[in-house]
């Protein structure tokens, strides 16, 4: 079986405020021209977007080079990909 390989979006997070109780979907494949939010462009590639749960309004540092062991927060993974 072959692994699933995500599109490197970008080398570095960004920083969403999100609203409390609110659902975001992160893209998990990197194709989404909307990063880092799913945008349907997983379809067909084995990738589902991963939900994403506000907790609190704060500002959330998501991963954009999909390689994060703590999806979908950056955990500076993106320095040696």
């Amino acid at each position: 079986m072959t692994e699933l390989v995500p599109v490197i979006a970008e080398r570095s997070p960004i920083g969403i405020k999100v609203e409390e109780g609110k659902e975001y979907w992160w893209c998990a494949c990197g194709r989404s021209q909307n990063q880092p939010f799913c945008d349907g462009s997983h379809k067909g590639t084995g990738f589902s977007p991963m939900q994403f749960k506000a907790e609190k309004n704060e500002e959330v540092w998501f991963c954009r080079c999909k390689n994060s062991a703590n999806k979908p927060r950056c955990d500076g993974t993106h320095k040696t990909v």
